[in-house]
């Protein structure tokens, strides 16, 4: 298996959350916008049927007062007078009128009445007073303003219905944009402290490792010399443990800005020297290749650091016997390269395109013992190797094993500190 496969950027693991929230949201804001509609459409509803109620007294009132005779009352209105010669009515008198009730109610009391009536399915606004020793009554005809209320009424819930698909959408669209900051942080806030504990727990097993050696030292009588040189290694373990929690809090903040200039070959050095002692423990031999002048870059050198510990610490776990550091500036794509090789297992064709994924491998990769494993740390390098400018990629090394590369744009001021050459400068200890 051959070909480079290039990390891709992070996922987001909240986002089952966010969608979730989201229509949560939406969902309460669509039934808070119904319940409005609902509201107001009723209210609408209240104001057209008591105007049309007030205009239909109105209207019986007046055909009442101004009736000179039955003969002529207003469109869509009926009169019935009943005096001591008889009762008269205007022709055409629909079947069940008049109000024979409200009739003599009126013709015995003589207080006007006004309500609706019923006749043969028919509805009617019933209006009843007296004019000296006659009795007139006048019916109004519901029926049309019975279906423009319904016509109304059909177009408020017509409307409501759109404005509720409208509302609900908008209302996604708007608990997504206000729940997505949250999302954020709270992504942010479980990928700090995944990070966290990740990437301390390599610079912990390695001064733990020094520690051990140390004792070991002591214990047999070793030289002062050699005891001094592990126990500035367990000082320098130490204080680059302190330096990674202050990257991981300056990478946590967007707006901090650290950046420098610094020398890649000489800090791939420093992580291939820190690790001398843990891969003599695993028996695998580290060589180191880097050019005689400085390979500079600019971001932070801690981040960078981080990153090329998590690569060396990958190949370690994986090789079988060797792994092979080389470092170098490519002057055609203007990048410094570094190459971190073991003569493992290489990489499974199947996890090759989402090596640098979180948590790449399958439970049944990580059940097999012959699968490489890939975790966070990977990951962690492809996002440092973002947040610096650059690259990195996988691939089967050539003779065997894995080959994982990074690229870091170069810089074209070198820093004036003189270069040193970490390969020899903590030869490994015996493993005795």
């Amino acid at each position: 298996m051959s070909g480079f496969a290039t990390g891709p950027a992070p996922t987001d693991r909240d986002a089952a959350l966010l969608g979730r929230a989201t229509r949560r949201l939406g969902l309460q804001i669509a039934l808070a916008v119904a319940l409005i509609v609902v509201v107001l459409s009723g209210l609408a509803v209240i104001v057209v049927v008591q105007g049309q109620h007030r205009a239909a007294v109105t209207l019986l009132e007046q055909a009442v007062a101004r009736a000179d005779d039955v003969t002529d009352p207003p469109a869509g209105v009926w009169l019935v007078a009943q005096g001591p010669k008889g009762r008269i009515a205007t022709p055409g008198l629909p079947t069940g009128l008049p109000d024979e009730a409200s009739l003599t109610a009126v013709h015995r009391t003589g207080a006007a009445t006004t309500g609706e009536y019923l006749a043969h399915g028919t509805e009617y606004a019933v209006y009843t007073a007296r004019r000296g020793s006659i009795t007139v009554q006048a019916a109004l005809d519901l029926t049309a303003n019975h279906d423009q209320r319904d016509r109304l009424a059909f177009a408020l819930l017509g409307c409501g219905a759109v404005g509720l698909v409208l509302a609900a959408a908008a209302g996604v669209w708007l608990s997504r944009r206000a729940v997505r900051p949250l999302a954020t942080a709270l992504a942010m806030q479980r990928r700090f402290v995944s990070d966290a504990s990740h990437e301390l727990r390599t610079p912990l097993t390695l001064l733990s490792t020094r520690v051990q050696m140390l004792r070991r030292h002591l214990g047999r009588g070793a030289a002062p010399d050699e005891v001094a040189r592990e126990a500035d290694g367990v000082v320098d373990d130490a204080r680059h443990l302190t330096a990674i929690l202050e990257d991981l809090l300056r990478s946590a903040d967007p707006d901090d800005n650290n950046d420098t200039t610094f020398d890649f070959a000489e800090l791939a050095g420093q992580v291939t020297a820190a690790y001398r002692t843990a891969s003599a423990e695993a028996g695998v031999t580290l060589t180191v290749h880097r050019p005689g002048t400085a390979v500079v870059v600019r971001g932070s050198p801690t981040a960078a650091h981080r990153a090329v510990t998590a690569l060396l610490d990958n190949a370690i776990r994986h090789a079988t016997s060797a792994v092979t550091v080389a470092v170098a500036a490519d002057p055609a794509t203007r990048h410094a390269v570094l190459d971190v090789t073991d003569d493992g297992a290489g990489i499974d064709p199947a996890v090759l395109p989402r090596i640098f994924d979180r948590f790449a491998t399958t439970r049944e990769q990580q059940n097999t013992a012959s699968r490489r494993r890939y975790g966070l740390g990977l990951a962690l390098v492809s996002d440092i190797a973002a947040r610096l400018g650059g690259d990195v990629s996988g691939a089967d090394a050539p003779g065997g094993g894995a080959r994982l590369r990074m690229t870091l744009p170069l810089e074209d001021e070198a820093p004036g500190e003189p270069l040193q050459d970490f390969s020899q400068t903590r030869p490994p200890p015996s493993p005795g």
